[in-house]
């Protein structure tokens, strides 16, 4: 089951604004009258707070939709150890299933109009000794949106992400560039390069935020050429 607009967020590495993208996504989704839901599968470092173990990430995407569902759904695996995911995992005698998570997310579709899965570091990150997150994308189905942290080396980045999506047989719906370095020269000369190589519409250029806030960063984005996205926003009355 897919929900009416279901999204797969991945990046051109770690620490790249995927969760701010994704909250961004949810807000916008949100403000057009959708019951939007944040899944993150595989999150890996967390904290004991009043008694629960809690991601950051996960904790953002939970504020940033608009309906609340069990963290046993939205946060399959979340894992202790600040960590690639596979380290992780192994740590803690984890076993990440991705059928599993596939179960996790038809049973949030079936709750919500439209999902967010964030996923996971870049798309290769290994989850085990036989899965990354690509077989995490591959398994959903879902159509991907890239977000591209704007920073040396990002271009390569992304044109290799670009291919490793298709080689899968998924399609790329769009990227994102998003400022990760302030003092990064020559960034609007990058994002024409992206436009001019990578075949998926830009969704906007995010710049650096000092406060990475959803709604800030969901001025900058245009989600309207998305499959699946919704038309006008909601007005309350």
């Amino acid at each position: 089951m897919v929900a009416a607009c279901s999204y797969f967020i991945t990046g051109t590495d770690t620490e790249v604004g995927k969760t701010l993208i994704s909250t961004a996504l949810l807000y916008g989704l949100a403000q057009r009258g959708l019951r939007a839901a944040g899944m993150k599968p595989v999150a890996a470092g967390a904290v004991l707070r009043d008694g629960a173990w809690h991601n950051d990430d996960v904790d953002e995407l939970a504020a940033a939709a608009s309906i609340a569902l069990p963290p046993a759904l939205t946060a399959p695996y979340v894992l202790r150890e600040a960590a690639a995911p596979h380290i992780a995992a192994a740590f803690e005698n984890v076993d990440i299933d991705l059928d599993h998570i596939r179960t996790c997310y038809q049973k949030i579709a079936a709750a919500a109009d439209a999902v967010v899965v964030e996923g996971v570091g870049g798309f290769r990150v290994p989850l085990s000794d036989r899965l990354d997150s690509a077989d995490l994308a591959r398994q959903l189905g879902l159509p991907v949106i890239l977000v591209v942290g704007l920073r040396l080396g990002c271009i390569n980045h992304a044109l290799l992400t670009a291919d490793a999506i298709a080689a899968r047989g998924l399609t790329l719906a769009g990227w994102v560039a998003n400022g990760v370095d302030p003092a990064m020269p020559h960034a609007e000369a990058n994002i024409e390069a992206l436009a001019k190589r990578l075949q998926a519409p830009p969704l906007g250029a995010v710049p650096w935020l000092p406060v990475p806030l959803a709604a800030a960063a969901a001025a900058y984005l245009d989600f309207s050429g998305l499959p699946g996205w919704p038309g006008k926003p909601h007005v309350s009355t």
